[in-house]
């Protein structure tokens, strides 16, 4: 049978990076090289970081972002996430340019024969952001090797990306505990 080639996981709801880490799990379960290459992310304490090195190679993760100051702290169980969005107002700094050394690195990663599977997390928001121009994403989606699988994410996607994929996937909040305020809990979000 033959699968996606091109793949979106997006909308308003919790689930799209889990979704993500979910279809890369099984594919290196299976034998896949999967690299996910995280857009606007670096805070280094999430619970996919410490479990990606149990696979051996067949599942590496990169975060491309500015990271939180409390990500020691919220690793060992110490601390909770303040939502004090230093992760994300540094990423909207003009000089900060995660979001091309991310793309750079997919780029070099598709061409390199090593991977089977790509899963660009959160790419979505650094188009949205104005910090990488759609054309070239889409150019270079049509110039990847075909046999490689692309898995987009994030809020959303822009209806081009959409309409070159060969799936999409809207996700929607029904019920969750953020809506009571609870946040981001270990071992569930993190």
């Amino acid at each position: 049978m033959k699968q996606p080639r091109i793949s979106v996981i997006t909308g308003d709801g919790k689930g799209k990076t889990t979704q993500c880490l979910g279809r890369a799990i099984v594919a290196a379960r299976g034998g896949t090289r999967v690299l996910m290459v995280q857009f606007l992310k670096g805070t280094g304490y999430t619970g996919e970081l410490r479990s990606f090195q149990n696979w051996q190679g067949l599942l590496e993760i990169r975060q491309f972002g500015a990271g939180c100051p409390h990500s020691a702290e919220i690793g060992q169980g110490l601390s909770q996430c303040r939502r004090c969005g230093s992760c994300f107002r540094e990423n909207k700094e003009p000089e900060n340019h995660f979001a091309d050394l991310a793309f750079e690195y997919a780029q070099a990663a598709a061409g390199s024969g090593r991977w089977d599977m790509l899963v660009l997390d959160e790419i979505s928001h650094a188009i949205n952001k104005g910090l990488l121009d759609i054309s070239a994403v889409i150019d270079w989606i049509r110039r990847t090797d075909p046999k490689i699988r692309l898995v987009l994410s994030g809020r959303n996607m822009p209806q081009a990306l959409i309409e070159i994929a060969d799936e999409a996937t809207e996700c929607m909040m029904v019920k969750h505990p953020i809506q009571k305020g609870i946040i981001g809990r270990r071992g569930v979000e993190y």
